[in-house]
């Protein structure tokens, strides 16, 4: 593995900081009482936390797939994560079909609803500094169909979940002002397909068959709500499913996505692995050409070596792009809850280091 010592120095342009979602305080009130005093100005919007049922990511879907007729596990004991969820996944029972099922409330239209009257009442007593957005972070619907439906089923039952999702995602657009909030597309299960860790549904050329979903979910947020991309290589047990090469295909989908999308796109965030301080992992980066006003965030962010790894890794990235925000690689709502102010301060004392 190369070390900083492989590139000449740079001295990056940290544009603040991004926090991907989940983060591990009681309540959503919690959260951005917590992130708003920590870090500030330092953000451009805040999320929620994904707090109480949310907390691991999509796996509360399941939830709501038991209840649903004409769905039905697959036979044999339940696959307990955390000793909560069954991940057994669910098939079309025979004679159904995917255009029939009906969903239940899925849930993230609730709590983005109920967060964002906690957000305006903290703004009003002036703990949200004015001009922060609220944030809403929504799975893409392949997050949820290729973890939870059996291979053979998926492409059936894509189109369905996903009209189910926008149709949350119109509820939450309907019921906060547009000048307040931001949507970001959490993308993780598409690059298992792109790493070939999971069989593709999505047609002969997967990276095609990405991008034009990602611009479905591009025009469906409208214009004066601002969008964003988490492109993520999976977080369960704080592990990716695989560690990149480098980042090819995180540039691919990006360069895609700005190309194809019908809206501007507001911001999007790669992850960094901890061990990559080289510039040969960013240099694919090179090849995109990113808007002015699309902000790019890169998760460099580790707590096991915290700055002094940050500063070496951002140095690395800058080869590549030259200025940047900072994050973590993903969602921190599911590590220790005593990491949590440490992992906000340390946001914060990069963003700060290259103020």
């Amino acid at each position: 593995m190369s070390t900083s010592t492989d590139h000449a120095p740079a001295s990056p342009v940290i544009r603040g900081a991004h926090l991907v979602g989940s983060v591990n305080l009681p309540d959503a009130e919690s959260v951005l009482r917590t992130v708003s005093a920590r870090l500030g100005d330092r953000l451009h919007r805040i999320p929620d936390g994904e707090v109480g049922e949310r907390f691991y990511w999509v796996q509360f879907q399941t939830a709501r797939l038991d209840r649903m007729d004409g769905l039905a596990r697959i036979p044999g004991e339940p696959r307990l994560l955390r000793g909560v969820f069954d991940g057994r996944p669910f098939r079309l029972e025979p004679g159904v079909s995917a255009d029939t099922l009906v969903f239940p409330d899925l849930g993230y239209a609730e709590a983005a609803l109920d967060s964002y009257a906690v957000f305006r009442r903290l703004r009003e007593e002036g703990a949200i500094a004015p001009g922060i957005r609220f944030q809403v972070s929504l799975p893409t619907p392949a997050g949820v169909v290729g973890p939870f439906i059996v291979p053979e089923d998926r492409a059936a039952f894509e189109p369905a979940y996903e009209r189910a999702l926008f149709g949350e995602l119109k509820r939450i657009v309907d019921g906060i002002p547009h000048e307040d909030l931001a949507i970001q597309w959490d993308t993780a299960v598409e690059f298992a397909l792109l790493e070939g860790r999971m069989p593709a549904w999505f047609g002969d050329d997967v990276l095609a068959g990405v991008l034009e979903r990602a611009a479905r979910q591009a025009a469906t947020v409208p214009a004066d709500v601002q969008v964003g991309y988490h492109l993520c290589y999976g977080d369960v047990e704080e592990q990716h499913f695989v560690q990149p090469a480098d980042a090819g295909h995180l540039a691919a989908v990006l360069r895609g996505i700005l190309a194809d999308s019908p809206r501007p796109v507001d911001w999007v965030h790669l992850p960094v692995p901890i061990e990559r301080d080289d510039a040969a992992y960013f240099a694919p980066l090179t090849a995109v050409e990113l808007p002015e006003a699309t902000e790019l965030y890169l998760g460099l962010l580790h707590h096991e070596d915290g700055v002094e790894g940050a500063r070496r890794r951002a140095a690395a990235a800058a080869t590549a792009v030259p200025a940047f925000g900072v994050g973590t690689e993903c969602g921190f709502g599911r590590g220790p809850s005593e990491r949590t102010a440490s992992l906000l301060d340390l946001h914060a004392a990069v963003a700060e280091a290259w103020r």
